[in-house]
């Protein structure tokens, strides 16, 4: 009976406190949640992305997140100028409270070459969104309620809500570098400062409860081993409050079919202190696919017995016109 009173109480209060925004092991198949430097950077005209994530099915009522984002890019030729925009939403709903988070984000980007050939370069990046919290207060349980040896719902909670659903607006800003070998071997390093407004977030009449800055930092490399083997390490560092959290990992990508661009994925992640993460995905032309599951590695195993999360992601490019992004970087040799 215990256990049935504390879980609600557990999750709701971990969710408002630790894990102030979403996130998924996927890091790289949802990009705008990463920083508003990766909008519109891509080698494409447009960008379509969708994913799901379902997790800690072990428990009573598991936690379910979806996002979905638009992107798309125009160049103004006589000032070679390149701007990119996009669209970001997220639904997130855990616990027995139902804990619902809803997020509109708009995000532009400003695109500069710091090389002539266009083998470096820097996108600015910036996202203003709106974001609603609300939460099912007849579905909560509180240790108030029971008598020493039963549950009594009709016991009071000894809790009194200033309000059970709230909205505020978020700013945040970001940078990103690609450095360009080759088509094949490339470099990207992402930064992102997130919440800098510092938005309220409270249930209660305060005005000291606020979302801490959270400053995140990505890296990836695109290495080819051989001509169909090519390796991509990625870490994904994130600091906000007192609270960090690590993902680093690594896939495997071969070419199964060269004349229809397809490629096969397998990866290999870790989020220190919680879970293993295994990935599997697959490149057909300009669709991108890809599924990955969460072993729970952290103390809460002993409610989840290991298992994580379920994730599922969808992503697709659209090319109209000839890109402004070359292929190939020049060899110095002949400069």
């Amino acid at each position: 009976m215990l256990r049935n009173i504390f879980i609600p109480i557990f999750f709701f209060i971990h969710l408002s406190i630790r894990s102030q925004d979403i996130h998924f092991s996927q890091y790289n198949a949802s990009v705008l949640n990463l920083s508003p430097a990766l909008t519109g950077f891509f080698d494409a005209d447009y960008r379509f992305n969708a994913i799901f994530r379902k997790q800690w099915q072990a428990v009573p009522v598991p936690y379910t997140t979806i996002s979905m984002s638009a992107e798309g890019k125009f160049n103004i030729s006589k000032l070679k100028k390149y701007f990119s925009y996009g669209i970001l939403f997220n639904n997130d709903k855990a616990g027995d409270a139902i804990y619902t988070m809803n997020q509109l984000y708009l995000s532009a980007a400003y695109l500069q070459k710091l090389k002539k050939d266009s083998s470096l370069l820097i996108n600015i990046g910036f996202s203003i969104g709106y974001t609603n919290n609300t939460f099912n207060y007849n579905r909560m349980t509180f240790d108030s309620q029971f008598d020493g040896l039963q549950f009594n719902p009709s016991s009071s909670t000894n809790e009194n809500f200033y309000r059970t659903s709230l909205h505020y607006w978020d700013i945040n800003v970001g940078a990103a570098l690609k450095y360009i070998l080759n088509q094949k071997f490339y470099f990207v390093y992402a930064f992102n400062l997130m919440h800098i407004n510092n938005p309220l977030v409270t249930y209660y009449a305060n005005t000291t409860s606020r979302i801490d800055k959270k400053f995140s930092n990505y890296f990836m490399l695109h290495y080819p081993l051989n001509q169909k083997l090519f390796l991509l390490p990625e870490v994904l560092f994130i600091f906000q409050g007192k609270y960090k959290e690590m993902i680093p990992g690594a896939q495997l990508s071969y070419l199964i079919n060269n004349l229809d661009d397809i490629y096969g994925r397998v990866g290999l992640y870790f989020r220190a202190k919680d879970a293993l993460i295994i990935r599997i995905g697959l490149d057909y032309q300009s669709t991108s696919f890809g599924i990955s599951y969460d072993f729970n590695t952290s103390p809460f195993v002993a409610a989840t017995n290991s298992r994580g999360g379920f994730e599922l992601y969808l992503i697709h490019l659209l090319k109209t016109k000839k890109q402004y992004l070359t292929k190939k970087k020049p060899c110095p040799v002949f400069l």
